[in-house]
């Protein structure tokens, strides 16, 4: 069964092919949303409203969709900046701070649907103006959720508990038990 990841992240892409070396990609067409849940809920919502949406284009094939967002309090989410000036202030409130990062994933094959949802506490060094600055300048948070990469090689991150790569994008260890269980690997 071919697999699609519905997603264009290069970070995503990168990670899967850790795991499975033919695949597709197809971003989906899906509006995210959830305004009023978790971020858990946030991020497996979105998850699965992607897989799904490509999943009914292409009803043959096994379809992984994932989410990642991040939380300073678990509740309230940050995505992707607006601007360099939103860019600015979400690093400035993650600055010194531990926050929650949640990446929701979903994988539909063979007539089922697994979902999961995997949580790392990530814990930012206090961040001076330049840093921020040179940072935010260098475009690289522009795109991601909570305006920042854990992989981008700048002093951000002090220390983090749990998945790294469910910080960049793709929560490899889970994701590796989904693609056992659906018999993609």
């Amino acid at each position: 069964m071919k697999l699609i990841l519905a997603s264009n992240s290069p970070r995503r892409r990168e990670l899967l092919a850790q795991l499975v070396r033919e695949f597709e990609t197809q971003p989906s067409r899906f509006e995210e949303s959830g305004a009023g849940l978790s971020a858990s809920g946030t991020a497996r919502l979105n998850a699965c409203g992607k897989a799904r949406e490509v999943a009914s284009r292409f009803p043959d094939c096994a379809v992984l969709g994932a989410d990642t967002v991040v939380s300073p309090d678990g509740r309230r989410v940050l995505g992707k900046p607006k601007d360099a000036r939103d860019a600015r202030a979400m690093l400035r409130e993650l600055s010194g701070q531990e926050h929650v990062v949640c990446t929701g994933v979903c994988l539909i094959a063979g007539g089922r649907e697994e979902s999961d949802a995997v949580l790392t506490r990530v814990r930012f060094y206090s961040l001076s103006e330049e840093l921020i600055a040179r940072y935010v300048a260098s475009g690289l948070p522009m795109d991601k959720a909570g305006a920042y990469g854990i992989q981008d090689g700048y002093e951000l991150v002090e220390s983090y508990a749990g998945s790294y790569s469910n910080v960049v994008g793709l929560p490899v260890e889970r994701l590796r038990e989904m693609l056992r269980g659906a018999g993609l690997l």
